[in-house]
């Protein structure tokens, strides 16, 4: 049998996950096992290509699923512009909205620096509990620091 160091780091980040009962890691990864070592492993160069995309797809559905389904009312939406914690929050998420953009850009022209980003990001997520939106963010501070766009 031929050693696969990938396969091995992917099972134990997964089993990282479920040590630190993060099911959204865990079954992030053993979907990407199963992909890796079926005929789906085809689909790896769409899923690297397309997966960031299709993931804020589905996350900015679901930020945005109260605003469409009527449990977060209009009334509330322009509410937030004469709050300060609300105001406070719109540039919060302006920032980070930008800080990701960089962060994509970031991470396309610097490969090496991806690695370091998922690794962090995976232990944030297993470890802290985060939430997996950290490699864009991070990117975007790390363009910062070294001054990268």
């Amino acid at each position: 049998m031929i050693f696969d160091s990938t396969l091995l780091i992917l099972l134990a980040l997964a089993g990282l996950g479920f040590v630190s009962h993060n099911t959204t890691v865990a079954v992030s990864i053993l979907v990407l096992i199963i992909v890796r070592v079926t005929p789906l492993s085809q689909f790896f160069p769409w899923i690297e290509k397309q997966g960031l995309t299709v993931g804020i797809i589905i996350l900015t559905i679901g930020v945005m699923a109260p605003i469409a389904s009527g449990t977060l009312p209009a009334s509330t939406l322009l509410h937030s512009f004469t709050n300060w914690k609300s105001l406070v929050a719109i540039v919060v998420g302006v920032l980070v909205s930008w800080l990701g953009g960089r962060g994509v850009t970031l991470m396309s022209s610097q490969p090496g620096l991806v690695a370091g980003l998922l690794v962090g990001t995976v232990l944030g997520v297993a470890l802290f509990r985060g939430v997996p939106v950290g490699p864009l963010i991070a990117a975007g501070i790390i363009s910062l620091v070294i001054g990268k766009q």
